[in-house]
């Protein structure tokens, strides 16, 4: 349980006094190619008893990326300072050893890290400082090994922002800092925006993340990363759908009354739209990585996923088709896609996310599993 490290502050003063000196500071500026291919998210954390099950499933289906959230509250949870290494040691060790590139998400601050101590509720860390040293560490430890961050979650959602309206500029701050302290650590580490929740919600509770992109370059997010990072869920629609068509069907969109313009969302082509929004802010040459893609075949009565809810035969058609789609349409700006989700070991039938999963909880395959490899392989 390592204590002492070097602040990532005064490892970026020292390293950009250096570098200035040569002319040069590569950590600041555009990096190294982003590579593409079909990943899937695996629930490792806490798993050792089906870490081998699951991986093998990921590489049998030719899935070439593993995503996985490493929690900052577990890694420097109970003492600023002290870190626990063994979980995810372990986890880097198996995916390398897997042969497959390795995506994490960070987020998750610790009780410390807020004044108000909100944890398990996710909010930004109180001391951007904190943010940088905890990301400075995990980048220098596993220099190499992880392939790409993705630097939080939704934070265009308020329960991923503390339970506090999303804010574009706080979230661009945290991501300036997360980008030096990667870039820091591990120079060739691809930098990842966090993805962005398809919602047409303009209220203290969210931001449409068309409306959220923008205010995120208005406030300086251009130069600070390496892919921007989007959600694509098809809700009722096949992938191929104009969303232009989706946002004028009221069945498509559960009589949504937003705004047209927003009800584009609804479709898993809007990724289109975020793709415009870079182009018009001169980030043409920059790459989307689809971090959380799929349908949910959510059957219960109950349910607000419900009325968007496909059958297992269908989503396995979809996110086939989906990835496809993309192959064919944006391979020149196109990242890593990952498929949301192999199935968590403990999720149970009363969950949401088990119905967007393409296992099943004891890793058998779901009609989905079979078809993306079908496809991959």
């Amino acid at each position: 349980m390592a204590r002492s490290r070097l602040r990532w502050s005064a490892a970026l003063v020292g390293a950009a006094f250096l570098l200035s000196a040569c002319g040069a500071l590569p950590f600041l500026k555009g990096g190294p190619a982003p590579p593409t291919g079909v990943g899937v998210q695996i629930h490792l954390w806490g798993y050792p008893d089906t870490t081998q099950r699951d991986l093998e499933l990921a590489r049998a289906a030719g899935f070439t990326w593993v995503k996985q959230i490493f929690p900052w509250a577990f890694i420097e949870g109970d003492t600023q300072g002290r870190f626990e290494w063994a979980e995810p040691d372990r986890i880097v060790d198996a995916v390398n050893k897997a042969g497959l590139k390795l995506m994490v998400r960070l987020d998750m601050q610790p009780a410390w890290a807020r004044a108000d101590r909100v944890f398990p509720e996710v909010g930004p860390p109180d001391r951007m400082s904190d943010w940088g040293d905890f990301i400075y560490a995990v980048a220098k430890r596993y220099k190499g090994r992880i392939a790409a961050y993705e630097v939080w979650n939704e934070p265009n959602l308020a329960r991923e922002w503390g339970d506090q309206p999303p804010d574009a500029a706080q979230y661009v701050r945290l991501l300036q800092v997360a980008h030096q302290a990667i870039k820091l650590g591990d120079p060739d580490a691809l930098v990842i925006t966090g993805g962005l929740s398809p919602t047409t919600d303009m209220s203290d509770h969210a931001r449409a993340d068309t409306v959220y992109l923008k205010e995120m370059y208005a406030a300086g997010a251009k130069g600070n990363f390496d892919l921007l990072g989007v959600h694509a869920a098809g809700f009722k629609s096949p992938p191929e759908a104009d969303p232009g068509d989706v946002a004028r069907d009221p069945a498509l969109t559960n009589n949504d009354p937003s705004p047209e313009n927003l009800r584009r969302a609804y479709s898993f082509r809007h990724v289109e739209d975020l793709r415009q929004i870079m182009e018009e802010n001169g980030d043409g040459d920059k790459r989307i990585a689809i971090l959380e893609m799929g349908w949910t075949s959510d059957p219960r009565p109950d349910s607000p996923y419900r009325w968007h809810a496909v059958s297992e035969e269908e989503k396995a058609d979809y996110l086939a088709r989906a990835v496809e789609y993309a192959r064919d349409h944006w391979r020149p700006w196109l990242g890593p896609m990952i498929v949301w989700t192999f199935a968590d070991p403990a999720w149970k039938p009363d969950q949401e996310q088990t119905y967007w999963a393409i296992t099943n909880p004891d890793g058998t395959p779901r009609p989905a599993y079979d078809a993306l490899r079908r496809l991959l392989k």
